[in-house]
């Protein structure tokens, strides 16, 4: 072989080797990209369970409270309901008080 024989023959195969690298190039930014848009979707799949997981959690204590505080409201009006009140000694120690204050 003559040195421009080998010279175009060496110019062929890095002329390959650059479209082997640009096609391999291509293929990573394809797989990185396929691999980030799964991650992506695994991690808003995950996301949303927790969510909605403490949004049910939240509901059920909410409403455990709310029921409590019913009871506890409800047990109080009927203890107050049963407290007869003497309403001529209350006026007449809210009087005693108010003259004592004058």
């Amino acid at each position: 072989m003559n040195n421009s024989t080998t010279l175009e023959h060496l110019l062929e195969v890095e002329a390959k080797a650059s479209s082997l690298v640009e096609d391999a190039q291509t293929e990573a930014q394809k797989r990185l990209h396929e691999n980030e848009e799964r991650n992506h979707a695994a991690f808003e799949e995950q996301y949303r369970a927790q969510i909605q997981e403490r949004h049910d959690q939240f509901n059920k204590e909410r409403e455990k409270i709310i029921n409590q505080y019913q009871k506890e409201l409800d047990d109080y009006r009927r203890e107050i309901s049963g407290i007869n009140v003497n309403n001529e000694k209350f006026t007449g120690l809210i009087n005693n008080l108010i003259d004592q204050e004058n």
